[in-house]
């Protein structure tokens, strides 16, 4: 998984969280110094879109309080490296529902919580995608990469 991560790292521009994801990984990441995935996580750029957070002290993050959908596509405009999100489920969604994903990175595990917020929320549109690659980890989980646009 951390060989996956280090591909991955390397091909990104910005990250793009919404608060609860922002939140979490902010108090994890500003704690680790070492090492080359806690380097590259303190040192991309960032951005959050909240409309109740009043600061975002994370290594260069900007705060985006309105209007995510639009910021991205101007930012997805721009020349660079990709944008990722991770985790975030509403502002995923908000993303899927404006045409903003190209391609999905799904971990499937092992395991069954029984409660949490769905990452594909209801929705009126159905979306085909594209399967790119299933890659299974020795941890029994399986990365599968998926073309947003079937």
């Amino acid at each position: 998984m951390e060989q996956l991560s280090l591909e991955q790292l390397k091909s990104i521009g910005v990250l793009l969280f919404g608060r609860v994801t922002y939140e979490g990984m902010a108090s994890y990441w500003t704690t680790e110094e070492e090492g080359e995935i806690a380097e590259f996580m303190n040192s991309l750029p960032k951005i959050v879109f909240s409309k109740s957070l009043t600061a975002a002290p994370w290594n260069n993050t900007t705060l985006v309080r309105e209007n995510a959908a639009e910021f991205t596509a101007e930012l997805k405009n721009q020349p660079g490296k990709d944008l990722y999100i991770f985790g975030s489920a509403d502002l995923s969604s908000t993303f899927f529902h404006h045409g903003l994903i190209d391609e999905v990175r799904l971990c499937l595990t092992p395991l069954i919580l029984g409660a949490g917020t769905p990452l594909f929320k209801p929705n009126s549109e159905r979306q085909r995608m594209k399967l790119l690659e299933a890659r299974p980890m020795k941890s029994g989980c399986v990365i599968l990469r998926y073309s947003a646009n079937g």
